[in-house]
């Protein structure tokens, strides 16, 4: 009874202490720095729907910005640019006519994928500087072509997956390199959601039609089909526009651990799920789990990334990622990286129930002379550091990318970057549709044939 009180005692002792996170150092609020007249950039939108907008708030917080010209093919939100940033803004159905203009430094794209790669190609070519969403091509054989541009033209291009800039993730970055896990032997990852926004269930507005859609130019290099505003309010359902789960998330998943690993990419990538829930005329599956295979490199050892998204999750939306070794699993979720370490057991435990009476007494005659009376009790010790209250990372993504603007100075998530991040996400998508695991050489970029294990 004494060793069962000891251990409920110990127990109870933990649960009541609670980690209590160190508070990480945030950027000086873009609002308290002043740029001078001749330093101001100014900007360009292509695509004004959810993400654009959301990435126009966080790009005019940064300062000396200044909004000129938004490109959009539905005439209501054209409208909605002047109702929210001004009448004076230039709008268009056709980005060339933005590109056009000598008062555009740089633009921003958020259009639906299959206009990422010619879009920023196009701005590039035309001396302009370029932020574009993730994923940053809708296919493998653009990837190269916008490396290339990039490379040609000398302009900053920065993929618009905001983790890379996070000021948690630099700290799992440090955590890791400093060998607080111990050699990483898996990383997990997850995001789940449950609502009908959160599955791509957008708003299709009471006056879409031919009309206020320029449907030709929305389709611009996919298959010809017959007007239908559904595939434009919610082109992440279809493959023709879009690159499902793992362009919209999984790149997200990627960006994360590549930073934090200083990884390039898998070798191998192999993906499952289905159509389980969301039955609603998509193409794309509304859940996937893709296992991916890491070789060995100069950080970190071979290991296997798991990944999951899930549109139908009982338990509501949430988003983590799990760093395992022997030492410690480092956590990230909700803007906090924790570090959990339990020290290894100092005894080894034994199964002598399975003996005889008179070995029993013998064994733990000897194992107690040797490890001791009592049962050992290891604490759990855990740090975690946290960001400020209302810190976004996307603000940070944005002052990063408009400060290399300023100063021609290479941005962490550039079109290298991108289209490491991007590739495996596609291969992913092809593993799926294909039903077999593909091989990746992350250094050229390249598929590969699929190596069997020796």
């Amino acid at each position: 009874m004494t060793d069962r009180r000891s251990r409920r005692d110990f127990l109870k002792t933990v649960a009541a202490t609670a980690t209590v996170p160190t508070v990480l150092r945030a950027q000086a609020p873009a609002a308290s720095q002043t740029v001078s007249a001749n330093d101001r950039i100014r900007i360009a939108i292509f695509g004004m729907g959810i993400r654009g907008q959301q990435d126009m708030r966080s790009a005019l917080k940064a300062p000396g910005i200044e909004l000129v010209a938004a490109a959009d093919v539905y005439e209501g939100r054209l409208t909605l640019a002047k109702e929210l940033w001004g009448a004076d803004i230039f709008t268009t159905r056709d980005y060339r006519e933005a590109l056009a203009r000598p008062d555009v430094d740089a633009v921003v794209i958020a259009t639906p994928d299959h206009w990422h790669a010619q879009m920023a190609i196009d701005a590039m070519q035309a001396g302009k500087d370029v932020y574009v969403e993730k994923p940053m091509v809708q296919t493998l054989e653009e990837g190269p072509r916008v490396i290339d541009a990039a490379r040609r033209t000398g302009r900053i291009l920065q993929v618009g997956s905001q983790r890379v800039s996070s000021i948690v993730n630099a700290k799992a970055r440090d955590l890791f390199r400093s060998g607080a896990i111990g050699e990483l032997n898996l990383v997990e990852a997850w995001i789940n959601r449950n609502s009908p926004l959160g599955a791509w269930q957008y708003s299709i507005p009471p006056d879409a039609s031919p009309q206020t859609i320029d449907w030709d130019r929305f389709l611009g290099h996919a298959p010809k089909r017959p007007f239908d505003p559904m595939r434009l309010f919610r082109w992440r359902n279809y493959r023709d526009y879009g690159t499902g789960i793992p362009g919209d998330l999984f790149v997200h998943l990627f960006t994360t651990i590549h930073f934090v690993l200083d990884a390039l990419g898998p070798a191998r990538v192999t993906a499952s799920g289905g159509l389980c829930h969301w039955k609603d005329g998509r193409d794309v599956p509304d859940l996937m789990i893709a296992l991916l295979e890491y070789p060995r490199s100069a950080t970190h050892p071979a290991f296997p990334l798991s990944l999951k998204v899930n549109f139908a999750e009982g338990a509501g939306e949430n988003s983590t990622f799990r760093f395992v070794g022997p030492d410690g699993v480092m956590t990230i979720g909700d803007n906090v990286v924790t570090l959990a370490r339990r020290q290894p057991p100092k005894e080894p435990g034994h199964t002598s129930d399975t003996f005889s009476k008179a070995m029993q007494e013998q064994f733990l005659r000897e194992y107690r002379a040797k490890y001791g009376d009592q049962p050992e009790l290891r604490a759990l010790n855990e740090d975690a550091y946290a960001a400020p209250p209302r810190y976004s990372d996307a603000d940070d993504h944005f002052r990063i990318f408009f400060e290399a603007v300023r100063t021609r100075r290479p941005v962490v998530e550039d079109a290298l970057f991108g289209f490491r991040a991007a590739g495996p996400a596609l291969l992913a998508n092809q593993s799926y549709f294909e039903g077999r695991s593909i091989g990746w050489d992350a250094e050229k970029m390249t598929r590969n044939p699929v190596q069997t294990h020796q």
